[in-house]
Formats: structure tokens, C-alpha cells, sequence
């Protein structure tokens, strides 16, 4: 697999033809979130069950109320009343009326609602007054009740199935379940579906300088930002992310913790020590691990043709193959090396056809050039004006501004041909939004 250099797609290629969806379970619906089906979903029950109320009110005949006005009400007895969730219901006939809270069904005879405000409440009580004795009396009718409004057929009442029939698809094979998805699977009456179950992924740092957010720091101490980063972009990615304390730059302590995560990884992911310095802790690790009782398995460490990230690993450790990624440990190039391949792999675990960030054209909104090495795909940080079609760069090029990225929302491509970049040219704009 050794070779000079690798483009940024045969990377991603190699990466996406190893990784596998995970295999599907049966999960209940509170731990189904942010899972991926992988059948379609059909409804069982209709959805509404039953003709019901979509106002509190009363239950007509049409005939009865036609032509009623402020002056000739239409004056109807109240048989009783229809609550939310009623078993035994009256039925409507000539010259009456049922009163009916929202959501209760529709009894029989009735053919619409008439809402509270366009009577009198019944028998000359107020409307609100007559609602709460409804409410304390569920049993009691309320006499009569003046209808001052006409209503047509089925006004003000939602019909059985006009959200979603029986035997109709509620849910594609593929679809994420976030929570209207959840909420539409237990209106249905379903308890647990069938899904890949998010990505586990554990990321740690490398770097016997890293110092945890909080404590305080030494001379020649940095924070360690890559972690919390990485751990971040993991979950929004859809990954259950486990972050793990620095590691520090020996070889055996990083193997005996890589050692230790693997039974709660579905991913590995570190950052920093994958160059060629005398520190390079991941590599030094990692790239002698393929032996006899785990054949396949071994990191190749790779130079690719993108700025910044340069220093990239890729391969799989343990003896169920679990995948690892090995990233530089500089934040921006960390964070962008993230995007372009630890991203796609943990969608790709989830099953989802589409793994890619959205690309967009843009024109370069800067007021000089941009400059690029050749034969390199630089990825520049930038903001995106999608209503005027533009990108503008932010910040400097180099691969420690963290502040520059946390004020960007996209990466603004760079061909590995174009060393000069105009002002108002075209180019591929990365959404990270």
C-alpha cells in the first residue's frame, strides 16, 4: 500500500472501501435517536385512529345549523357531552347536539363541529362557564345551546388516516431518527425498531505537552483543544464519542491505551505524533502492529497531497480489525482532516448512502489573490454569503489558527493545479454548517 503520495480522494476511497455499516439491532424508540433505519416502516394503525375534533365545540348535524345567525340562532338540544378519549358515544340526531372536546371522536349522526366561540356555551351560559361544567360534569348535558354561525360538512373535524393511512410507508429504510421521526413511530404504535446503532468512537491526543483545560499550565505546556474538538464533531457527525486523556509521547503507553478502548470502539481516532519527528509517538506505535494472530491488521502512515494535512494513518488495530484513523496534531489541519475522512467513515458505520458534506460553488470574495502550493489541494477556512453566492477567506493559512476556524463556517477548496487564485473566480466551497 506504501506509494510516495496519495491523492486526498484515494485516501478517502481506501478508507470508505474498508469501513462497513454496523451490523442493524433492535432498539427501543428512546434508544433508537439518532439511529439510521434499515427498513421501511408501515403503519399498522391510521393515524388519526378515528374521525375526532380539532376544536372544543359541539357536534352537529349540518341541516340543523344552516342558515343560523346572530339574530335566528339555531337552537339545539345538548344530548351529553364527548370527551378525549370517550368509549360509549351518543348519538346525534334531529335539532341536538353533543358537546365535544378536541380530540374526542365524532359521534355518530354528527356530520360537523361547531366551535364554542360561535354559540352561546349553552342555554344562555357563557361559553368559557359552560366548557368548565362540561369539564366538572361530564356526564350532564347543558340544556340547550344557541349556534350562530352555519358549518358544512365535517368542518372542524379531523378525518380517520389524513395524516397517514394504514398499510401506507411512515418511514423510508435509510431515514435518521431524530425526534419527529421517534414521535411519528409511537403514534403509530411502534415500540422498537430495527436500526444501525450509532458509531462508537474514541478519541485521544498525543503529546507529552498537552495539558487539560482547567489546570494550569508549565513552560512549554500547551491545552489540549484536539480532543474536545474531535470529540465534538464526532457526536454531531452522529457518533456516540468517548474522549480520552492525552496520551503521552511513549510508545507502549499509547498502545496499552488503544489496547484498553477497543471494547467500547467501533472507531479509533488520535491526533498528533504521524510525521517524521523523533516524538512521533503514533507512528512509532502503530505502524509495526500487523503480527501473526491479528493478520490484516497494521496503521500505513501516508503523505498526502492536501495543505494543510499533509501526515495522515489510516488502517485497523485489535483483533476484530476495529478501524483507526491517525491525524496530525496541528488543530486546524486535525479539524479538517476530520471533516474530509473521519466524517464520511463514521456515516458510512451508520449506513447512510450520502457521507459528504454539501459542496457548493462559490466566487472568491478577497481583496488580493490567494496563493497555493502546487500539486496540493489546500483547504482554506472562509465564510459562505449563500444569498450572494460569495466566500470570503478568514484568517491566515497556517495550521495553528484555531480562532481563524472557529469563526468559519465552510472550507474553501483550492485545485492541486491553481497556485493563484483571483479574486471572483469559481470554486468548491465545503458547508460545515
Amino acid at each position: 500500500m506504501s506509494r510516495t503520495t496519495w491523492s486526498v480522494d484515494e485516501h478517502l476511497d481506501d478508507i470508505l472501501a474498508a469501513v462497513k455499516p454496523l451490523e442493524p439491532i433492535e432498539l427501543q424508540l428512546p434508544d433508537a435517536q439518532g439511529c439510521v433505519l434499515v427498513e421501511d416502516v408501515t403503519v399498522g394503525v391510521s393515524l388519526p385512529p378515528f374521525d375526532n375534533s380539532s376544536m372544543d365545540g359541539y357536534a352537529v348535524r349540518t341541516a340543523d345549523v344552516a342558515g343560523a345567525t346572530e339574530e335566528f340562532p339555531a337552537v339545539l338540544t345538548v344530548i351529553g357531552d364527548v370527551a378525549a378519549g370517550s368509549g360509549e358515544l351518543p348519538t346525534v340526531g334531529p335539532g341536538q347536539a353533543a358537546r365535544i372536546m378536541t380530540g374526542a371522536p365524532l359521534p355518530p349522526g354528527a356530520e360537523a363541529v361547531v366551535p364554542v366561540e360561535w354559540t352561546d356555551g349553552g342555554a344562555g351560559r357563557g361559553a368559557a362557564t359552560a366548557m368548565r361544567a362540561a369539564s366538572a360534569d361530564p356526564d350532564g348535558a347543558a340544556g340547550e345551546v344557541r349556534v350562530f354561525r352555519p358549518a358544512g360538512p365535517r368542518a372542524h373535524v379531523r378525518a380517520r388516516g389524513s395524516d397517514v393511512g394504514a398499510g401506507e410507508r411512515a418511514l423510508a429504510a435509510g431515514t435518521v431518527l431524530g425526534a419527529p421521526q421517534i414521535g411519528l413511530l409511537a403514534a403509530i404504535g411502534r415500540g422498537s425498531v430495527k436500526v444501525r446503532p450509532r458509531p462508537r468512537v474514541v478519541v485521544m491526543s498525543t503529546g507529552s505537552e498537552l495539558v487539560q483545560p482547567g489546570e494550569e499550565l508549565a513552560e512549554g505546556q500547551i491545552y489540549d483543544s484536539n480532543s474536545f474538538t474531535l470529540t465534538a464533531a464526532a457526536r454531531e457527525a452522529g457518533a456516540i464519542a468517548y474522549r480520552v486523556g492525552a496520551v503521552t509521547d511513549d510508545a507502549d503507553e499509547l498502545r496499552a491505551t488503544i489496547e484498553d478502548q477497543l471494547i467500547r470502539a467501533d472507531l479509533v481516532v488520535t491526533t498528533g505524533g504521524v510525521s517524521v519527528g523523533a516524538y512521533d509517538v503514533v507512528k512509532e506505535a502503530l505502524a509495526e502492529t500487523t503480527d501473526a494472530d491479528e493478520p490484516g491488521s497494521g496503521v500505513d502512515f501516508r503523505r498526502l497531497a492536501m495543505q494543510p494535512g499533509k501526515p495522515q494513518g489510516f488502517g485497523s488495530v485489535g483483533p476484530d480489525h476495529t478501524p483507526l484513523l491517525a491525524l496530525p496534531g496541528n488543530p486546524v489541519s486535525s479539524y479538517v482532516s476530520f471533516e474530509l475522512f473521519v466524517r464520511p467513515a463514521i456515516r458510512a458505520l451508520m449506513g447512510l448512502k450520502d457521507v459528504h458534506r454539501p459542496v457548493v460553488k462559490a466566487a472568491l470574495d478577497s481583496a488580493e489573490p490567494l496563493s497555493s502550493p502546487a500539486g496540493r489541494r489546500q483547504f482554506l477556512r472562509g465564510v459562505y454569503d449563500g444569498r450572494a453566492g460569495t466566500v470570503a477567506p478568514v484568517g491566515g493559512q497556517g495550521s495553528h489558527l484555531v480562532a481563524a476556524l472557529a469563526h468559519a463556517d465552510c472550507l474553501i477548496v483550492v485545485p492541486e493545479d491553481d497556485t493563484t487564485v483571483e479574486p471572483g473566480a469559481s470554486l468548491d466551497v465545503v458547508l460545515l454548517g
